[in-house]
């Protein structure tokens, strides 16, 4: 039974008893109600569940006896078939392919009966995430453009660029902020959370700024024009540090290359090739990724097939060597 449900029911025992269109979207038919009532017989009284759903003590006992119909039958084994597809499809298959897989095995069904029992049954296949901010806030203008795209950069911490993408999982999708340096393109802060609001930024940032120093010459901080940079919150926090605002041009990717390059390397080398079951697991895997691998030992054509961490660390040894000359 869904918690919904569950709380009602015992809002009903407590003398509060909601008419059945409050327990749900849809009307239940009564075969529906009556295998509901049966399920949790252990957990509510009958005559309380019959008075909740709407449906009558006699007609619930009287299906007990019933022989359930040919389609009745035909719909439970069909259940089971589409339900074994669909988890042996890793929860990606919709009604169109799960309909061919039940071809290939031997049923002859109908496409929209299997959409109606994947329904029932709860099975959803759709993997576009829902950009949600759950909290709106307060924004400012788009700040002019004003990297550029000059991408190459001489000096540790003078320009960061940063945006954001998401990372499906079996428990539902994740979302990840990273802050790059230019110089480097190491991953200089990054942060994940279940939501898209500011804070997913201003995390990003706040680990960037606790392990790095701005250019005394001045930072530069570069993103898309997302509602989440546009934040007020997050201009504050960059005008309080003392970091200039860029923003790219309206639908225009390219002004932010090196962060969808960056996102584009994560996904194909490492994110493509597993299968999450939850944030944690896809965050620890990807953490893992992006400090131990990507930042230490993957190697970058752009920096001379150095890994970030490399690159820095030969930048500053040659600044050592200059200064005691």
């Amino acid at each position: 039974m869904s918690r919904e449900i569950h709380v009602r029911f015992c809002g009903g025992v407590r003398g509060r008893f909601p008419r059945a269109t409050r327990l749900r979207q849809g009307k239940l038919v009564a075969a529906e109600a009556y295998e509901l009532i049966h399920a949790e017989r252990a957990n509510f009284p009958i005559k309380l569940m019959c008075r909740v759903l709407e449906v009558s003590r006699s007609g619930y006992y009287a299906s007990l006896t019933r022989v359930p119909s040919n389609r009745a039958k035909d719909n439970e084994l069909l259940n089971q078939q589409i339900t074994e597809i669909f988890d042996q499809s890793r929860g990606t298959y919709g009604s169109p392919r799960v309909t061919e897989e039940l071809e290939a095995q031997g049923f002859t069904v109908d496409r929209k009966r299997v959409a109606r029992q994947m329904a029932k049954l709860g099975l959803s296949a759709d993997l576009k995430p829902k950009f949600r901010n759950a909290d709106s806030e307060p924004t400012n203008p788009a700040a002019p453009n004003v990297l550029e795209r000059r991408f190459d950069i001489d000096e540790p911490d003078r320009v960061w660029v940063s945006d954001i993408t998401y990372v499906w999982t079996i428990a539902g999708w994740v979302y990840l902020a990273v802050v790059i340096d230019l110089f480097s393109r190491r991953v200089v802060g990054w942060s994940s959370a279940d939501h898209m609001r500011a804070d997913l930024v201003l995390d990003a940032l706040s680990a960037a700024l606790g392990s790095r120093e701005p250019s005394q010459q001045g930072l530069l901080f570069h993103s898309d024009q997302g509602s989440q940079y546009k934040a007020t919150r997050v201009r504050e926090t960059l005008d309080d540090a003392g970091i200039t605002c860029s923003m790219s041009r309206r639908g225009n990717c390219w002004d932010n290359a090196v962060a969808e390059a960056f996102f584009a390397s994560l996904k194909r080398e490492h994110v493509y090739r597993k299968i999450f079951l939850t944030h944690e697991d896809a965050m620890t895997s990807i953490a893992e990724w992006i400090e131990v691998f990507y930042n230490g030992q993957r190697r970058h054509s752009t920096i001379g097939y150095c890994s970030p961490v490399e690159y820095e660390r030969n930048f500053y040894a040659a600044n050592a060597v200059s200064q005691a000359a």
